[in-house]
């Protein structure tokens, strides 16, 4: 049933329809709202959010709407996903829906405790967030953290998966910003030292806060945007779905609420069509959020393989494929980052 909606969604993506048959391989689902740090970069400090975790009924509704055709679930948001306390039910859910999942965490519960609950899990990956190699520029972006905790935190933890041998997969990751740039060949070479680190990954900044003049020209767009057709689809932690957690970023209205209408009726909403329809058109530029956008551009060529591969294994290859693009070792047309300038050239 995986592999024949990936299939469906290659053939919509590659013959540009507007209406799909299948639905999204990939979601991003906002368990939680609440978070514990202040992050500069991070768009919940210009979005309020409320202190208050996704309810059961709309979270189960959506993994069975998606069950026989989603492929992976990043249960996160703009929240701290061990601030919510059913998060450990949530990851056991969507495995008996053979989902897998991904979790992101700033590292500050990641105890002995949670560390041995999470090892105990199903959970399929996990993403340490370390936004620096230097005390100085970590606490800066990571307002509320200590570097030697949350650090002792991460290593203990890869440790504790090491020797239990167990298959988790382990990023850290560091969102790559102007103040810690520099830093990135010093955290290469200490978390790819760790035992139990699988990936390092250096992940472009995709939010605009620290560089509001950073985005894509016009030019960019020449190829249809991946999310409008195989996701990830963000759902907020109210069932709110939008088309990418961009739109919602970028103060675009939702398509549809998870917990009030079927999902493929939001997947196909008259707002999705129009929006691939433009992007199939070559006039993205005419969507608004899609205009402000200031997310990586993967090429066709990478779209259309992450739909002949599982979203796990997509998952797993981002990194890597991330890092070559990084150290300039892949053609920059594979993966265009945002440049700083590009909305004042557009005006």
């Amino acid at each position: 049933m995986r592999v024949w909606n990936r299939a469906k969604l290659l053939w919509g993506y590659l013959a540009r329809r507007s209406r799909l048959a299948a639905l999204p391989v990939e979601y991003i689902v906002e368990t939680t709202a609440k978070c514990n740090l202040y992050c500069p970069m991070c768009p919940r400090e210009t979005h309020k959010q409320p202190k208050a975790d996704m309810a059961d009924e709309v979270f189960a509704r959506l993994v069975r709407q998606a069950g026989d055709s989603a492929e992976h679930m990043m249960l996160i948001g703009l929240g701290e996903p061990f601030m919510d306390p059913h998060i450990f039910e949530r990851i056991e859910f969507c495995h008996r829906h053979s989902i897998s999942t991904l979790l992101s965490t700033n590292g500050t519960f990641l105890d002995e405790r949670i560390a041995a609950r999470v090892l105990d899990s199903p959970l399929e990956q996990i993403t340490l967030s370390f936004d620096g190699a230097k005390k100085e520029t970590f606490e800066f972006y990571r307002k509320g953290a200590k570097f030697e905790k949350v650090r002792d935190n991460f290593v203990r933890f890869a440790r504790m998966k090491h020797e239990r041998r167990s298959r988790l997969q382990v990023v850290v990751q560091m969102v790559k910003m102007e103040g810690n740039a520099a830093e990135a060949g010093d955290f290469l070479a200490f978390w790819s030292a760790v035992p139990g680190v699988d990936q390092v990954r250096i992940k472009e900044d995709e939010t605009n806060l620290m560089r509001p003049n950073a985005g894509h020209a016009a030019a960019d767009w020449k190829h249809p945007c991946h999310y409008l057709w195989r996701g990830p689809v963000y759902v907020k932690q109210n069932g709110d779905v939008y088309p990418c957690c961009q739109s919602y970023m970028l103060d675009g209205e939702p398509v549809g609420n998870v917990g009030a209408q079927p999902l493929f009726e939001i997947w196909n909403s008259a707002a999705m069509e129009r929006m691939r329809r433009l992007h199939a058109e070559g006039r993205a530029g005419e969507v608004d959020i899609c205009s402000r956008c200031c997310t990586t551009i993967p090429h066709p060529m990478l779209v259309a393989g992450s739909l002949v591969l599982h979203g796990k294994t997509v998952r797993r290859l981002l990194p890597i494929v991330e890092r070559l693009a990084y150290f300039s070792k892949l053609p920059g047309k594979m993966l265009r980052p945002p440049q700083a300038g590009s909305q004042e050239r557009q005006g």
